[in-house]
């Protein structure tokens, strides 16, 4: 079959490689029909995630349709299905308790020192992101194995199109547990950090939840023409002093919660993330959390924090004093998608949420390496890509 494979910073390539088989009774292969980039994909692509081996696949936003399963597993050949990036068992205690992503059994144990040393506990298994994660063959390829798969995947309707479901696999779960993280109530404001995919599903899932108004801070002017569709208030960082502008548009209190949807690679040119990265350049620091001390000293007393942006290593200057002094309720984590899946995929299904404005570009699967370039070089005009396989239907 042909695959993406990373094959070291900036280099990703399409390459045939052997089919995935069939490993454990629990097991499925789905053939793919659509698979995204996503943007914690550019984490790998700008060679920032550790444990990743030259020829590992990419990929952990995809679907497609089942072509063989294992008898343990509750899907059926035929079936077309949406899987969710985290790989969960579905009976260790966190799974058990709704905290999927936090899957006790679902990374390898030879993989799991690593992360339980960096982290105090093991992480649980993703589809294509490092040995760290379980080293699990990812999406971006004609076909995939998904372990697991009575416990992951989700069928859906054929009358749906790929471009409206596709999205459940991550992002759309990821911003609306970035939304409820917030703790939202009639009325509040919420400040979203970063119009990428995240950010914007962030905004569309808070005002969904109530919120009286979201505002979105970014640089790029049509990720924020996006926000402001959505009916987000957009603040461009280059042309306003952020910190002011949230005092005015909240009466001088702040925001009552914030949304750090950009994560470890904040941009632009403040004091504090040029010297991030000079930290970075000597091996001293590792991830740019400017957008979080911004959002963290933004957000007003008593307020709430919400982090989806992924943050993987170690921070200096963090305002552990804005966080205590202010009484701040700080919350992260990897998204639990398949607590979320069903109910949004019901909301699709309704109208009442639209992931398909977020679609930039559609490439067949052979140009991967373009839409990396692409997403990663011009984040303005390239907001999101989705890749098709030969298996897919392009009318979606």
């Amino acid at each position: 079959m042909r695959a993406l494979t990373w094959q070291g910073t900036k280099d990703v390539r399409v390459e045939t490689v052997p089919d995935p088989q069939i490993l454990n009774p629990r097991d499925a292969i789905i053939e793919v029909t659509s698979t995204a980039i996503c943007g914690s994909d550019l984490h790998i692509y700008d060679g920032v995630i550790p444990g990743m081996r030259a020829g590992d696949i990419l990929g952990h936003e995809f679907m497609g349709r089942v072509v063989d399963a294992g008898r343990g597993s509750s899907l059926r050949k035929g079936q077309r299905v949406v899987v969710p990036f985290t790989i969960s068992c579905g009976t260790c205690f966190f799974c058990a308790s709704g905290f999927h992503s936090a899957c006790d059994n679902s990374n390898p144990v030879e993989t799991q020192d690593a992360t339980e040393t960096m982290f105090g506990h093991a992480m649980s298994g993703i589809f294509g992101y490092s040995h760290l994660t379980g080293g699990y063959a990812g999406g971006q390829a004609e076909y995939v194995r998904v372990p697991f798969s009575d416990v992951g995947p989700i069928p859906v309707p054929d009358d749906l199109p790929d471009d409206q479901v596709l999205f459940l696999s991550d992002i759309l779960p990821t911003g609306w547990m970035a939304a409820e993280n917030c703790d939202i109530r009639p009325g509040d404001t919420i400040a979203v950090w970063g119009c990428g995919p995240v950010g914007l599903f962030a905004v569309q899932s808070a005002l969904l939840m109530g919120a009286g108004q979201v505002i979105a801070i970014d640089h790029h002017p049509n990720r924020l023409e996006l926000a402001a569709s959505l009916g987000a208030k957009p603040v461009n960082y280059r042309e306003s002093h952020v910190a002011e502008a949230l005092m005015e548009m909240t009466g001088g209190i702040g925001p009552d919660a914030v949304i750090d949807a950009v994560g470890m690679e904040s941009h632009g040119l403040a004091p504090d993330r040029l010297m991030d990265r000079a930290k970075q350049a000597v091996g001293i620091g590792v991830d740019g959390i400017h957008a979080l001390r911004a959002a963290i000293h933004a957000c007003r007393k008593g307020g709430r924090v919400s982090v989806p942006g992924v943050h993987g290593g170690f921070a200096d200057t963090f305002p552990t004093g804005a966080v205590m002094q202010k009484g701040l309720t700080l919350r992260s984590g990897q998204t639990h998608v398949q607590r979320y899946m069903p109910s949004l995929l019901h909301r699709i299904a309704e109208g009442e949420i639209d992931t398909t404005f977020l679609i930039s570009h559609r490439l067949p699967l052979e140009e991967a390496a373009r839409g990396y370039e692409g997403f990663r070089d011009e984040q303005d005009r390239w907001t999101k890509v989705v890749l098709k396989t030969p298996a897919a239907d392009w009318s979606g």
